[in-house]
């Protein structure tokens, strides 16, 4: 089934690259109004790579808009739906994909590097979310990006795996507080993708993960996409409260 969402307003945070990239460029072609949000680093290469994807999507006809936004930081946030509101009358999605990793035993891990992952990858998704349902439509979709290893315990990933398997319990809350206005609120848990972030694993870590996937290979940001776009649809209308998980058969 192909998926079409003329018209529809779509926000997918970080997605300069990987798999936020992979999902907004699903919108993209599926005739969304896509607002890509990117992190605004000093040095600017999340603006740059922003302004590649865009540039690439509008060359096929999108209509691409740009928003900078720390999802760490609600006023930037607010600022940004604000923004949104007013441009497009309203949001009719919303994904939540900004997220960093700071990997480390629990024994070398510093209080900063548990906060900042914490602050960006659970307290970013409820920014957007208590700012978004300002503006999100009756019947709008809210699907968060949250991981596989929020379900298993994965070595020097306490800060990450907790983050998201809160993730996973505000999407639970929020299906039922939101369900009133027909408004879904799912997640996905990706296992292995390849993305920038898969480059920080080590490569033997990385082979030891590959050998556990039954369908034999790491998976690719688009299948990621496909689920996202689904979650998004008329069609899912009826599921709320889920975590999917996309690993190829490894949970």
């Amino acid at each position: 089934m192909r998926y079409s969402f003329p018209g529809k307003v779509v926000l997918v945070t970080g997605a300069s690259r990987g798999m936020g990239a992979a999902i907004l460029a699903g919108f993209a072609h599926a005739g969304a109004v896509c607002y890509l949000n990117y992190y605004p680093d000093a040095e600017g290469a999340n603006q740059r790579d922003a302004e590649t994807v865009a540039t690439g999507l509008r060359s096929a006809g999108a209509d691409v808009r740009l928003v900078a936004a720390d999802v760490s930081r609600f006023d930037e946030v607010e600022a940004m739906l604000k923004r949104i509101a007013t441009e497009a009358g309203g949001l009719d999605v919303l994904v939540n994909n900004a997220g960093i990793i700071r990997d480390k035993s629990l024994k070398k891990m510093t209080l900063d590097e548990w906060h900042a992952v914490l602050r960006t990858n659970l307290d970013g998704v409820f920014h957007c979310c208590k700012a978004a349902v300002e503006v999100l439509r009756d019947g709008g979709r809210i699907v968060n990006v949250a991981s596989i290893a929020g379900i298993v315990g994965i070595h020097g990933q306490a800060n990450y795996g907790a983050a998201k398997a809160g993730v996973m319990g505000l999407t639970r809350v929020l299906a039922k507080e939101l369900a009133k206005r027909q408004i879904t609120v799912n997640a996905v848990a990706p296992g292995i993708i390849e993305t920038p972030m898969l480059g920080a694993i080590k490569p033997e870590v990385r082979a030891s993960y590959e050998q556990q996937i039954p369908v034999g290979r790491v998976g690719k940001p688009e299948d990621v996409a496909h689920a996202v776009l689904f979650l998004a649809s008329e069609e899912s209308g009826f599921i709320t409260g889920v975590s999917l998980p996309i690993t190829g058969g490894w949970f």
